[in-house]
């Protein structure tokens, strides 16, 4: 289970071909074997909280017919406080982990009970999936294709190529795809790409062409293009704020 507590800036998150975008003040719950990704074009500062299933069965012995829910409904004002605890108990954990005094673990393991607590008595319902097994068939076939983008994004990769290492059809690897991911197949490879020439330029000194065949990127028009769309700037202008 993954969950962000924005504290500033945005964040644009696809949960399951489900795209929205929260802002400082939100939170975001992801359940644990849920399809998602998260896209940041702007600086921002959350809260990353991260319980791993197995953790969460120990004391939960039927975890895996449990989803929580951490969106607040409008109107609801015992919701809303509710939700506001449990906010309150995240920033309070990293102060302990940032502070770290005498004996912090104790504090911090006070803490993570106390927002399971939270969690199974406020935030959650229980389910049975009925669709499980083909939800984990469909877990594994996306682990596999996004592995092998992230192995081999630096070249063109075709439609067919990655539909067959899925071993899928190629227009049936098309929904499948946007269906998870909430974007095309290539419309993702380009974004890979950004993501890993953005860190250069602002952790390098590499003259932008370098950078752009480094990762891949042979367009240089449409690498300006997309570049100001995603992240509301050039890249010079982009190096220049970091001085």
């Amino acid at each position: 289970m993954e969950i962000i507590y924005l504290l500033e800036g945005s964040l644009t998150v696809t949960i399951e071909s489900s795209v929205r975008e929260y802002h400082a003040g939100e939170c975001v719950l992801i359940n644990a074997d849920i399809i998602h990704s998260t896209k940041c074009t702007a600086p921002n500062k959350a809260i990353l909280f991260q319980i791993p299933l197995s953790f969460l069965s120990l004391y939960l012995p039927d975890a895996e017919q449990l989803v929580f829910n951490l969106d607040n409904p409008e109107g609801s004002d015992i919701r809303r406080t509710k939700l506001d605890i449990f906010k309150d108990t995240l920033t309070q954990m990293q102060i302990v982990n940032d502070i770290r005094p005498e004996g912090f673990i104790l504090r911090f393991n006070s803490l993570l009970f106390e927002i399971l607590f939270q969690l199974f008595h406020n935030f959650c319902i229980r389910v049975v999936h009925s669709n499980q097994s083909q939800r984990d068939k469909d877990r594994v076939r996306l682990d596999t294709i996004l592995n092998y983008i992230n192995q081999n994004y630096r070249r063109h990769i075709s439609i067919e190529e990655i539909a067959g290492v899925a071993y899928l059809q190629s227009g049936y690897f098309c929904r499948f795809f946007k269906k998870c991911m909430g974007i095309t197949f290539l419309e993702y490879q380009n974004e890979l790409r950004l993501s890993y020439i953005y860190q250069d330029i602002i952790a390098t000194d590499d003259s932008i062409k370098d950078i752009l065949e480094r990762h891949g990127f042979t367009n240089y028009k449409l690498f300006r293009r997309m570049f100001s769309e995603h992240f509301g700037a050039t890249p010079t202008e982009v190096r220049k704020m970091r001085e």
